[in-house]
């Protein structure tokens, strides 16, 4: 991955790869579940704390092969009897489902072995699967194989069940014999057959479930998969989703239906949204609550509540803590941050609204400006129900605008205003008489005029009527 985060820690699709394999293993209700760390080990124990602290961890020092691999994690299990399903890290879209189906053939079948295996194509790097009537013999590797051998198509997957004695057994009789000096996991199939025991295969139709990630070009490769696979099962449930290839939606939103998704829509996190909201084009939502008939118009969105019946941008950025009320409005390049704003109330355009409650039904105009912070803390402000903010009104927080207040446009505004009051903060307007013909009689004198007289002639002027 050429990268300081594990290969296991990448996202997919909301998920981590290990998250996406520790749910697929977790499916088949082990009675322990024990997950080998190497590389990097330390960032993928500390995530196997947060999403399954019930795991066993086996460390596996210095890497030898799959064989290696399994060995270590067999020393977790001394006692173990039974069946042992052993599976990958990095193989995100296998699902449970899939797991089960495998253990239930083996148990069918009477295996003593079975390994998942697929058809594919271009089989190139994998592992071949070498059969006779009685059954699977054994497993080559690709930089093992005979040309014969390179040509078979039916590959491994690497997703084993094994009965746990033989498991045990086999991996006891490795030997490094291959060029790599390695320890095949693959070699206890032989094993096995050598003692007389029944190897078989599962063969998976959904060769997408054993292909794994090594690289960030089949990360891509695998995320736009299973995001095709995420979007077309909320299709199935009802869901309108007007381009899927640009319809981006993680494993953990939740969405109902009669729900439209727009070209551009991108939903993550624990998102959830309502029926007959319309979200779109070009937004993006993580871990936001839309509720039913609201509409999201390319903006932003995260940890916030947007009411029914709702609407919010274009261009607008609802930060962390941002609540919007039943048919309230975030309008157009509208910042919000920490603010909760009433149902009925609006903030229609071009605002910073940052640490604020607004109550229901005010009226923020234009340009306005919440500002909350002064160098050293954050304050908050309140704009009671029914207030009208006029444009271009700077509420220097903490204050509190009462109920049915008004504020002139233009304000500074640095104390509370009272219920019905009108607060006007600004500069008396000045109308200077005969100003421009004044200037003009300058401009056309000998010696032309600049800026310098103009503002002469308006202080002139200004005195004047200061004396009248």
């Amino acid at each position: 991955m050429k990268s300081q985060l594990s290969k296991l820690l990448h996202p997919l699709c909301g998920r981590t790869l290990l998250s996406w394999a520790v749910g697929a293993a977790e499916g088949v209700t082990p009675d322990k579940l024990v997950v080998v760390v190497g590389q990097q080990r330390e960032q993928v124990e500390a995530h196997l704390d947060e999403i399954a602290p019930h795991t066993i961890k086996a460390v596996q020092d210095n890497p030898h092969g799959t064989g290696h691999a399994v060995r270590c994690a067999m020393s977790q299990l001394p006692q173990v009897s039974g069946e042992i399903v052993v599976t990958y890290g990095d193989v995100p879209l296998l699902t449970a489902a899939t797991l089960r189906r495998l253990v239930t053939h083996h148990r069918q079948a009477g295996n003593a072995v079975t390994v998942m295996t697929a058809i594919v194509d271009d089989p190139s790097g994998y592992g071949r699967i070498l059969r006779s009537e009685t059954g699977v013999t054994g497993i080559v590797e690709h930089r093992d194989a005979s040309p014969a051998e390179l040509a078979i198509q039916e590959i491994n997957s690497g997703i084993y069940v094994f009965d746990a004695d033989v498991l045990r057994d086999g991996l006891a009789h490795l030997e490094p014999t291959n060029d790599q000096q390695e320890l095949y996991l693959t070699d206890v199939l032989g094993y096995a057959r050598a003692q007389g025991a029944t190897v078989g295969a599962y063969v998976e139709a959904d060769v997408w479930q054993t292909e794994g990630v090594n690289d960030r070009v089949q990360l891509a490769t695998l995320a736009a998969e299973m995001n095709h696979r995420i979007v077309t099962g909320w299709m199935r449930e009802g869901v309108t989703v007007i381009d899927p290839a640009t319809t981006w939606v993680e494993a953990g939103v939740s969405i109902a239906p009669d729900v439209e998704l727009w070209p551009g829509t991108i939903l993550r996190g624990a998102t959830s949204i309502a029926s007959g909201a319309r979200i779109g084009p070009d937004t993006r939502l993580t871990d936001c609550e839309v509720g039913e008939g609201a509409q999201v118009l390319r903006s932003e969105a995260v940890l916030s509540e947007i009411g029914p019946g709702a609407s919010v941008g274009p261009f607008s950025y609802l930060r962390a803590g941002t609540r919007l009320g039943r048919a309230g409005k975030i309008g157009g390049f509208v910042e919000t941050k920490n603010a909760q704003i009433a149902a009925g109330a609006k903030v229609p355009h071009l605002t910073y609204c940052g640490d604020a409650t607004i109550g229901e039904g005010a009226n923020i105009g234009a340009g306005t400006i919440f500002a909350n912070y002064d160098g050293t803390n954050k304050h908050h402000s309140t704009v009671g129900a029914r207030s009208f903010i006029g444009s271009s009104t700077v509420l220097v927080s903490p204050v509190t605008i009462g109920d049915d207040a008004f504020v002139a446009a233009g304000s500074t505004i640095t104390g509370d205003v009272a219920s019905g009051e009108l607060a006007v903060a600004r500069g008396r307007q000045r109308n200077i008489p005969n100003w421009v013909e004044r200037f003009r009689r300058r401009a056309t004198s000998s010696a032309g005029a600049t800026v310098q007289d103009a503002e002469r002639i308006a202080q002139d002027s200004a005195d004047q009527m200061d004396k009248e």
